[in-house]
């Protein structure tokens, strides 16, 4: 019998592991992959910088809004058409087509007016400057 546990790894494994393979999330070859955008955000004193990934997206096809501290990113993905001619056909075909979109908050509004966005390289640069706090006055109690 340790000849066999030599050869077959399954059979060394404790049976916890092997009921962990089994119950395990297998992706089937109907799925579609999820479209992400992974999003980065850093704060400087008077602004905040988020780089968002978004490969694949032409820069007419990317919306950003921006309404008080709350920030939406929104991008349409397109999925080139494939054929092919002289009787070929697609055997595998894994990229996709889809809208993505990302919306969070930040702890300081933004001042929508000074908003600076670049688009390079797949990746979707803001520079959005905090807006002024207003100054806070002292009342004379009478």
């Amino acid at each position: 019998m340790s000849n066999l546990r030599v050869l077959d790894p399954a059979f060394s494994d404790s049976f916890d592991s092997a009921l962990r393979r089994f119950f395990a999330p297998v992706a089937s070859e109907t799925d579609t992959p999820a479209l992400k955008m992974r999003v980065d955000v850093s704060e400087k004193d008077n602004a905040y910088l988020v780089k968002a990934d978004i490969p694949g997206v032409k820069k007419e096809d990317i919306n950003v809004r921006i309404d008080g501290n709350i920030v939406q990113i929104d991008a349409q993905v397109n999925r080139e058409k494939e054929t092919k001619g002289n009787g070929d056909k697609i055997l595998r075909s894994e990229r996709y087509w889809g809208n993505i979109s990302r919306t969070f908050s930040l702890a300081q509004d933004v001042d929508d007016s000074k908003v600076q966005a670049k688009y390079a390289d797949g990746v979707l640069t803001l520079e959005l400057p905090k807006k002024a706090l207003p100054e806070s006055k002292k009342i004379t109690v009478q």
